[in-house]
C-alpha cells in the first residue's frame, strides 16, 4: 500500500487524521511547518525546521504520529527526521541530521542532532548575534534594588518571596513567581531588584529582563527571519527569565504557543521564571489554558495600594536618595493625597520640587496643593462622615466595617467614638443621621461618645496625641 503512495499524498493523509485530533494553533505550529522529503520501504522522512522542534514532536506527539502512520501506510511504517537548520557561518548553507525514532537511544539521538555548546556563538535577539552566553545583557536597570524599594504590608509577600528567589533562584517553591497588581504599584521595581541582586549573588547565572511586547516584537521578527529555532535557544538557555506585563500575550496565539516551550523547558531545567501583571491569573482573558495553569504553579504574590505609612516612608526614601529636604507637614499632604499608586506620588513630589524652582517659590503647604492639583481630578474634600470613617479606621488599622458593627472590642469602640466625635465637630450632620451612619445607633450614643473622647483628651496623653494627629490628618487634606 505505501510503495504505491508518493510522500506527499501519504502526508497529506495523515495530516487529515493529525488536524481532527488536536487544536487548530498546535496544528498551524507544529504539524503546518513540516515538510515530506521521501517514502521508502514504508519509511516516512520528514524535514522539521530544528532539533528542538524534532524533540517537541517526540515528546507530544509521538503516539499520534505513530497510529496515524500505521493507518495511512501500514503496521510496518516507520518514521525517520531530517533536521534541517542554519550553519553558523554562513547562512547559506545547510546540513541534514537523520534522527530516526527506532534507532539510536534519546542521548544519541540528540548527539546525533545540534546540541549548542555553551561556548558557542548564540544569536541575541536584544542586540547583535555572536554574543556568548556569559556576555548576554541582563536589560536590567540597576537603579532598581531592594534597597529603594519601600516595604509595606502592601508588598510584604511578593517582596520577601524575590529576596528569597534571588539567594537560590530556581530552588524554591516560588516558581514560577508571579507579582501581580494595578499601575504603578512597584511591580517592575521588584522583577528589577529580584535580578539584579541574583547576579550579585550568583555571578555566573544568567538573568534577562524583558517586557512582554519586546518579546512579542523579537518573536514576530524572528518569524519574518525564519529562524524561531535561534530565538527560542536563546531564550532556554537563561537562568533567570524575568518577563513583564504578561497580560499584554493576551489574544497572540502565536506568541503564546512559543512562550509555552521556553517556560516548559526553563522550568522542567529547574530555572527561575519570575512573571509581572496588572492582575491576578484566574483574571486573564484570551489565554491558553494551558499557559494559566504553568502561571499558577508557584507563587502569585499581589502588590496592593500603599497605605499612608508606606506612602510617607516612599517619600521619605525617595528625598533621602535625592538629597532633598521637606516639611513634614508637606510630605503628609502628598502622601493623603494621593493614594493611587507610587508613580503619581512621586511625580508629584518631583513637580513640586521643579514648580518651586522654576518659579522661584519657597516650598509650603499652598504650593503643594496647587502641585497636587494636576494629579488629583478634585484636591478639595468636602469632608464627609464616609471620609473621617475611612481615615479614622486607617490609622488604627481596622475594617470601617468594624466601627458600624455591634462588636464592644475596645480599640474597636475608641476608634467609633473618636470618629463620631470628629463627625460632630467637623460636618452639618445631624446627631441622629451621625448615629445612623454608625450601624443604627442613637442620638445619645453619638452624645456619649463625644463626652468621652473630651474627657480622654484631658486625662490622657497617649490619647491626646492621637486625636491631634487624626485631626491634622483630617484638615490637611481640604482647604
Amino acid at each position: 500500500m505505501a510503495e504505491n503512495k508518493s510522500h506527499e499524498l501519504a502526508w497529506a493523509e495523515c495530516l487529515k487524521i493529525i488536524r481532527d485530533n488536536i487544536n487548530p494553533q498546535s496544528y498551524r505550529t507544529w504539524f503546518e511547518p513540516i515538510k515530506p522529503i521521501r517514502l521508502s520501504s514504508k519509511t516516512l522522512t520528514l524535514q522539521v525546521p530544528s532539533q528542538f522542534f524534532y524533540e517537541w514532536l517526540e515528546e507530544h506527539y509521538i503516539q499520534l504520529l505513530q497510529k496515524t502512520l500505521k493507518k495511512v501506510i501500514g503496521m510496518s511504517a516507520k518514521l525517520e527526521y531530517s533536521v534541517v537548520v542554519d550553519a553558523h557561518f554562513n547562512g547559506n548553507e545547510k546540513y541534514l541530521v537523520n534522527l530516526p525514532t527506532n534507532g539510536p537511544t534519546a542521548s544519541a539521538q540528540n548527539e546525533l542532532g545540534m546540541p549548542i555548546n555553551l561556548d558557542t556563538p548564540i544569536k541575541n535577539p536584544f542586540i547583535i548575534p555572536g554574543l556568548k552566553r556569559m556576555n548576554i545583557d541582563s536589560q536590567l536597570n540597576a537603579k532598581y534594588t531592594f534597597d529603594n524599594f519601600v516595604e509595606g504590608e502592601c508588598n510584604k509577600l511578593a517582596r520577601n518571596a524575590g529576596l528569597a528567589i534571588a539567594q537560590k533562584p530556581g530552588g524554591t517553591s516560588f516558581n514560577p513567581l508571579m507579582i501581580f497588581g494595578g499601575c504603578g504599584l512597584g511591580k517592575t521595581h521588584l522583577a528589577h531588584a529580584i535580578g539584579n541582586l541574583t547576579k550579585q549573588t550568583h555571578p555566573q547565572k544568567v538573568v534577562v529582563y524583558v517586557s512582554a511586547e519586546k518579546f512579542i516584537t523579537q518573536f514576530i521578527d524572528s518569524a519574518k527571519a525564519g529562524n524561531n529555532h535561534q530565538f527560542i535557544n536563546f531564550y532556554q538557555y537563561l537562568d533567570v527569565l524575568i518577563v513583564d506585563d504578561v497580560q499584554f500575550f493576551a489574544k497572540k496565539e502565536r506568541t503564546q504557543e512559543i512562550f509555552f516551550q521556553i517556560f516548559n523547558h526553563l522550568h522542567q531545567n529547574g530555572k527561575q521564571i519570575i512573571l509581572t501583571c496588572d492582575r491576578a491569573p484566574k483574571d486573564l482573558n484570551n489565554m491558553d489554558e494551558r499557559l494559566l495553569s504553568r502561571f499558577k504553579w508557584g507563587l502569585s504574590a499581589d502588590i496592593n495600594n500603599a497605605d499612608f505609612d508606606t506612602r510617607v516612608a516612599i517619600l521619605e526614601n525617595k528625598m533621602y536618595q535625592d538629597g532633598i529636604t521637606l516639611h513634614k507637614d508637606i510630605v503628609e499632604y502628598l502622601a493623603h493625597n494621593i493614594n493611587t499608586n507610587i508613580r503619581e506620588l512621586e511625580g508629584a513630589m518631583i513637580s513640586l520640587l521643579a514648580q518651586a524652582s522654576l518659579t522661584r517659590k519657597h516650598i509650603d503647604l499652598n504650593l503643594a496643593k496647587q502641585t497636587v492639583k494636576n494629579f488629583v481630578k478634585n484636591s478639595t474634600r468636602e469632608i464627609s462622615i464616609d471620609y473621617i470613617q475611612k481615615l479614622v479606621c486607617d490609622y488604627y488599622n481596622i475594617p470601617v466595617e468594624a466601627v458600624k458593627s455591634k462588636t464592644r472590642k475596645r480599640e474597636i469602640v475608641q476608634a467609633r467614638q473618636i470618629a463620631m466625635y470628629f463627625t460632630k465637630d467637623l460636618t452639618k450632620a445631624s446627631l441622629k443621621n451621625i448615629g445612623m451612619m454608625f450601624g443604627g445607633r442613637d442620638h445619645s450614643t453619638v452624645i456619649h461618645a463625644c463626652q468621652t473622647v473630651n474627657d480622654l483628651i484631658e486625662t490622657d496623653k497617649k490619647f491626646r496625641h492621637d486625636v491631634e494627629e487624626l485631626e491634622k490628618r483630617i484638615k490637611i487634606n481640604t482647604f
